[in-house]
């Protein structure tokens, strides 16, 4: 398996999967007109053609047989071209010492503050391939390539958690909240916001804080959770250092996590290294291994060991990497020790 940049050629295989995502991936839509336009500007960003407010690093996972089995990607800068909005939960307290009484009202704001960071997006790896390293592999990636080259990304990364609804796509939050402002289904709100179409937030969203008081019990419960399918997701970026600030998504109300982009443990501990080919041993470690390439970018993931300055690996990772003894790579252990712990 390779983690390696999108191609034109890679465009059925995406459609195919877009349409297997179901409703939460707003970044994939499954729309052909803007999927072909995502990865024309995903090549263009990998040859250094997009400044960092359109910069869009797109990422497939490929299997050995040529297979495009999942996507990850990376967007320069969220919110310089478009507006980029979440509600900030803040707190309003109410307090009476005549009438003896004191509450604390969480509120929502809706927001701009993130505008500017660089976001971790678009993952989905098909369901037949959900199994080994497949899933740490192609989500970590994209930390081993802001690792290599770091100018063109923020000083903070954050990434937004698709938040709870049902098997039907239901959302509790969105039916409390969003559906009085939007009239419309909430998988109809995601696909718009997916396909560029976010004016329509801010001309229909009201402006002053909302008091969570008045949201059902359904939707209060569900603020800053995430989707039973994204547990794995989320406990993966917390071991990696990311963590919830108080901002969540305006439709489903989905947690967004952040991190100092130096204080990402895959940035912060990776290594450029020499490479060597060899027999890595039954007790190798995995690692996530970058050939320090841009455009032609290959990451995989495999056993490898130190050894006097270099990393040996098998030759089977070097063929995937497509590099020789004596090139450089970039190297990091796969998972953080706590996360190996789990």
């Amino acid at each position: 398996m390779i983690v390696r940049p999108v191609r034109s050629s890679d465009l059925p295989a995406l459609i195919d999967l877009a349409r297997s995502t179901g409703t939460g991936l707003t970044t994939l839509p499954a729309n052909e007109e803007r999927l072909t336009h995502r990865v024309g500007w995903a090549e263009k960003t990998f040859r250094g053609e997009a400044e960092r407010g359109d910069a869009d690093y797109l990422f497939v996972l490929e299997d050995d047989n040529g297979r495009v089995v999942g996507i990850s990607a990376i967007a320069g800068a969220v919110g310089l071209r478009e507006p980029w909005y979440n509600f900030r939960v803040g707190l309003t307290v109410s307090a009476s010492q005549e009438l003896n009484i004191y509450r604390e009202i969480p509120t929502l704001f809706l927001a701009n503050d993130l505008t500017g960071n660089s976001e971790l997006c678009s993952l989905f790896l098909h369901a037949d391939y959900r199994t080994g390293l497949n899933g740490r592999m192609l989500a970590k990636a994209r930390m081993l390539f802001i690792a290599e080259f770091p100018q063109l990304f923020g000083n903070k990364i954050i990434a937004e958690m698709r938040g709870m609804s049902d098997e039907n796509g239901r959302s509790p939050f969105w039916e409390s909240l969003g559906r009085h402002f939007f009239k419309m289904e909430f998988s109809q709100a995601d696909y718009l916001t997916g396909v560029g179409n976010k004016a329509f937030i801010a001309e229909l969203m009201p402006k002053f804080p909302l008091y969570t008081c008045f949201l059902s019990e359904d939707a209060r419960n569900v603020i800053a959770k995430v989707h039973t399918d994204t547990e794995p997701a989320l406990a993966m970026l917390k071991s990696e250092g990311f963590s919830y600030q108080g901002y969540v998504d305006i439709f489903d109300a989905g947690p967004a996590v952040e991190c100092e982009t130096s204080k990402i443990r895959a940035v912060r501990d990776s290594q450029a290294l020499v490479l060597a080919i060899g027999t890595p041993g039954d007790d190798a470690t995995p690692f996530l291994i970058h050939n320090r390439k841009r455009e032609d970018c290959r990451i995989t993931a495999a056993p490898a060991r130190f050894a006097a300055g270099t990393l040996v690996v098998d030759p089977l990772t070097a063929k995937r990497l497509q590099l020789n003894a004596g090139d450089q790579v970039r190297a990091v252990p796969l998972s953080a020790s706590r996360e190996s712990k789990q």
